[in-house]
């Protein structure tokens, strides 16, 4: 089992810890960032009113195994950073746990009910863990990414609020 906890400057160190390289920001955080990634990088991120960082929480030994975040804009919410740092609990429905825990709160704490978020169209565990939740993908809105010398492509994947919480 896992919880949402408000994610604040005493677990800066083990976020920016978690990411390896570059390519591993760009995966995680998107463009805002640059590698390595740094407090400051963080703090001004988070400065942004209309974003909500959590960290992921096992319940069993209160130990950080992820991170989250939720953007509001223009009448909907936008899922991002989303990360399980300990690479063992991936593959285990931990993504899809936080995810739901993540549009529950939006659910319960927000109006908004028009969901997205962007995901690589390599990162097939995560696209298939969004279509699992009822995300579907928006095939006319794509993002290129240079990484590295490598061209990424991000997919634009959409959930109704209302839908998603009538169909459980």
């Amino acid at each position: 089992m896992i919880r949402l906890e408000k994610f604040d400057e005493e677990f800066y160190p083990e976020l920016i810890n978690s990411i390896k390289d570059a390519k591993e920001l760009m995966q995680f955080g998107g463009p805002e960032f640059t590698f390595p990634l740094t407090e400051e990088q963080i703090d001004k991120t988070l400065s942004d009113e209309n974003r909500i960082a959590f960290r992921v929480v096992n319940t069993s030994n209160n130990t950080t195994i992820g991170h989250s975040e939720i953007y509001f804009k223009d009448d909907s919410a936008k899922l991002g950073r989303i990360l399980i740092v300990d690479k063992n609990q991936r593959g285990r429905g931990v993504g899809e746990q936080m995810v739901i825990l993540l549009i529950e709160f939006i659910f319960e704490n927000r109006n908004e009910r028009r969901i997205e978020l962007n995901v690589f169209d390599f990162n097939i565990g995560a696209i298939k863990c969004y279509e699992k939740v009822g995300f579907v993908i928006k095939p006319d809105k794509k993002l290129i990414r240079e990484v590295e010398g490598e061209t990424w492509t991000a997919l634009n994947m959409v959930l109704n609020l209302e839908v998603w919480k009538n169909r459980i």
